[in-house]
């Protein structure tokens, strides 16, 4: 692997130039694919999946070497059913991104703010630049995807509609961008997972990791595993809990941890499964900036 200006690892391409396969929830020119191009490099060739369910399935049956998911927001917090499906899935973590996400304005070229009648993205989009569309009087036709609404636009030439999208579907579709930077919350990120097949080898150099455990039901086990962390230089990022819909009212934890060395992170999850009914790794990996 190779280090890039950002402080990102970067998997190069396969043996004879192949680009690697990635699979993505989304479309060409989606935040998901501006990670992947970011962390894998220029020439990752994307495959779109309908649902992360999806993108899951591509990369445990091999038509896909990586997967890209989103995981959380600064935001909206957790996207749950993510950490579900990586803890029923056969897949590794193995490397995180945060994803500055910046909504664009974009249009076919020529086509200024004047010129616009009605404006084309996902629900969440148009929320996100709510402060902005009200100054206008367009009409807002909410799509299942922003890049999609990029490229629709450029496909059938309209010229009386724009697309609120990432500035990589303005570059991929020819669009240009009326209106950068149009989201109301200045610092709204996405931290997305790399996602490889399981029984990958740990990078030694790894300083994060990701997990969930159980407990049983008695007063004070969540306690007693999160004192196993005390004496020791790992420091736990996040912690959520999730319920198990096989048990009601009972909750899987999902744990994020930075720490200093190997030895470190083994020893303490030693100690952990020692007090946990239930403990998968999701991944051991370099952690994003």
């Amino acid at each position: 692997m190779k280090m890039t200006s950002q402080n990102e690892w970067t998997e190069p391409e396969t043996a004879g130039g192949v680009p690697l396969r990635v699979a993505i929830q989304g479309y060409e020119g989606s935040f998901h694919h501006i990670v992947a191009r970011r962390f894998l490099g220029e020439r990752a060739e994307i495959v779109p999946c309908d649902t992360f369910r999806e993108v899951a399935r591509q990369v445990e049956s091999g038509g896909a070497e990586y997967g890209i998911m989103a995981i959380e927001n600064s935001i909206a917090g957790s996207i749950l059913p993510n950490l579900g499906i990586l803890h029923n899935s056969r897949l590794q973590v193995t490397g995180e991104y945060y994803l500055h996400i910046r909504q664009n304005l974009m249009a076919l070229p020529g086509v200024g703010l004047e010129g616009i009648e009605e404006v084309h993205s996902h629900p969440m989009a148009l929320l996100q630049c709510v402060d902005f569309l009200d100054t206008h009087r367009w009409r807002l036709v909410e799509t299942e995807d922003t890049a999609l609404s990029a490229r629709r636009i450029a496909e059938r030439g309209i010229r009386n509609a724009a697309a609120i999208a990432g500035d990589l579907a303005a570059e991929l579709f020819g669009l240009e961008i009326v209106a950068a930077d149009i989201h109301s919350i200045r610092n709204n990120y996405t931290r997305f997972l790399v996602l490889r097949p399981d029984h990958q080898p740990i990078d030694e150099r790894s300083d994060k990791a990701s997990l969930c455990f159980k407990t049983d039901h008695r007063h004070g086990s969540l306690i007693r595993v999160l004192r196993e962390m005390e004496d020791s230089t790992i420091n736990m990022t996040k912690l959520q809990s999730s319920p198990i819909p096989s048990e009601p009212w009972h909750y899987m934890f999902h744990v994020d941890m930075e720490f200093a060395c190997m030895d470190d992170y083994n020893r303490v999850i030693e100690r952990m499964r020692s007090v946990t009914s239930e403990l998968h790794v999701y991944g051991v990996y370099r952690k994003g900036q």
